[in-house]
């Protein structure tokens, strides 16, 4: 018969970072993920404004309502591990300035390939970085993450508009050249900024090489292996789309 000693160390859970440290970088990510999707419900709305057609506007007003219920989602689990949510937020409320401001789509092809390949990499990285979390927190992120119905408009409107085009076809690619460089240009500075995503990404890096057997990339190495894995998705986007990233 096995005995717990009265004074033995709690044992960390599928719903708890194993210490202070670890839950703090979780509430960083988090906090990323919920400014995200807080991002996606005021892009969706205005898009829905603007749509050419109203089987979009209604689409993407849907999309919106469904941002802002993930985004709530993720603000609950930061309450649980004990941290605040509007502060958690409030940190990256400049992340994506620089990127806007960079990235002006000028027309509505231009503005649906921003959403999708633009935005897609913030996304990617986070799904990168919530291998570092714990269990439940990890499966949030990833559930969040997944949602692709505004992915799956997109790529209809824009391979329908592109299909007999080849003017148009010619210009998204150029533009998505565009995006992804300004893109990997926020994660670099995400990397920078928030030590805590370097974390999370170690220690992804770290539980994926114990559950394969290969070896951990090095500090030096960890930048370039992530923005490989980033241009690789961004390259898949790309190709779903019939361009040339």
């Amino acid at each position: 018969m096995t005995t717990t000693r009265p004074d033995a160390a709690p044992q960390p859970s599928a719903d708890r970072p194993a210490g202070a440290a670890e839950s703090a970088d979780a509430v960083v990510l988090l906090g990323l993920v919920a400014h995200l999707e807080h991002t996606a419900f005021v892009r969706l709305a205005s898009d829905s404004a603007i749509a050419p057609t109203i089987e979009q506007r209604l689409a993407l007003s849907r999309f919106a309502a469904a941002a802002v219920e993930r985004r709530d989602r993720v603000l609950g689990r930061i309450v649980e591990l004990g941290a605040e949510p509007e502060a958690a937020l409030r940190q990256f409320d400049d992340v994506l300035t620089d990127f806007d401001a960079r990235t002006e789509p000028s027309t509505w092809w231009e503005r649906l390939l921003k959403a999708y390949v633009g935005y897609g990499v913030a996304d990617d990285f986070c799904r990168l970085a919530a291998e570092g979390l714990d269990e439940r927190s990890r499966a949030l992120v990833l559930e969040v993450l997944d949602e692709t119905s505004h992915a799956d408009l997109a790529v209809t409107e824009l391979d329908a508009a592109g299909a007999d085009d080849g003017v148009l076809t010619s210009r998204l690619a150029l533009w998505g050249r565009r995006l992804v460089g300004e893109a990997l240009g926020v994660v670099q500075g995400l990397l920078t900024q928030r030590p805590a995503l370097g974390r999370l990404l170690a220690r992804s890096d770290a539980r994926a090489s114990a559950e394969t057997g290969t070896p951990a990339a090095t500090p030096a190495n960890a930048p370039a292996k992530v923005f490989g894995e980033l241009t690789a998705q961004h390259t898949r986007r790309m190709s779903r789309l019939g361009l040339t990233p």
